[in-house]
């Protein structure tokens, strides 16, 4: 696994498919995940001539933590120093979740790196207009502060992942979770509930495809479809059965509606 070295404190490790191939995708993943979360992905886009980077954030997977608090700004600046680093031009932009907040900052912090953007199950501020989401996101907070990670991972989880078949999705997430720095987990929540770039995503032109699950249970479908009536060239894709892992949970469905996007030379 390539890793770069954004300071002396952080480094980040990422994944690196197809280098050779022209056309290149960024790939970012939500809170607790790693890179790896887009395994079910990459064949796909290197079948189709693109090169798949996937990093894992600051504090999750196999990077670093530099301590402190963090923000999705400088969390962002990080995916802008490596793809700087790795010289690759032009690039699609796709982020889930955490990833989906950080797509949204590249797009507003370098626009001129940018080709299309794919948002999913995301949003440009949290604020949980159900009760039931609301204790949803205290109790996550209170969980982190107090039974620590390993505890947070079985919550999410258990959540993301309900059915009785979904056993080694669970299992999966779990082990991706327990993977994250504790102290950048915690950071990387204050920081989501801080994100809040509404006022400006008139400034975004970029051809944009906003991604929904049908039951995500976590990002409401209100928030997903501001963004897609306050983004320009943007348009919303409802993804029937699938909930907030969309990408892992309808990952045919997913896959298929990721490269008609990417690959239609008219959006």
């Amino acid at each position: 696994m390539p890793l770069f070295e954004r300071s002396p404190h952080c480094t980040l490790h990422y994944l690196d498919h197809n280098s050779r191939a022209e056309k290149v995708v960024l790939l970012l993943h939500g809170l607790g995940a790693t890179g790896d979360s887009w395994q079910l992905q990459i064949p796909g886009l290197t079948a189709s001539g693109f090169r798949s980077i996937a990093p894992d954030a600051r504090g999750f997977g196999s990077s670093t933590y530099p301590g402190g608090n963090t923000s999705i700004s400088e969390m962002t600046g990080d995916f802008i120093a490596l793809l700087e680093h790795l010289k690759t031009g032009l690039v699609d932009v796709v982020g889930i979740s955490m990833g989906g907040t950080h797509a949204l900052q590249f797009a507003l912090d370098a626009p001129e790196m940018v080709h299309k953007l794919v948002l999913v199950n995301t949003f440009a501020r949290l604020r949980p207009h159900k009760i039931s989401d609301l204790i949803y996101f205290a109790s996550r907070m209170l969980i982190i502060y107090t039974l620590g990670l390993s505890t947070q991972a079985r919550m999410v989880a258990n959540r993301l992942f309900p059915n009785p078949d979904q056993e080694e999705l669970r299992k999966e997430l779990i082990n991706q979770i327990n993977q994250a720095d504790p102290k950048g987990y915690r950071s990387a929540m204050r920081a989501l509930g801080l994100f809040n770039v509404e006022s400006r995503l008139g400034e975004i032109r970029k051809p944009t495809l906003v991604i929904t699950g049908e039951k995500d249970n976590t990002v409401q479908r209100e928030l997903q479809s501001n963004l897609a009536k306050c983004i320009a060239n943007a348009n919303q894709v409802v993804i029937p059965n699938a909930g907030h892992a969309v990408i892992v949970d309808q990952a045919q469905v997913f896959n298929e509606t990721l490269l008609a996007f990417l690959e239609n030379s008219k959006t």
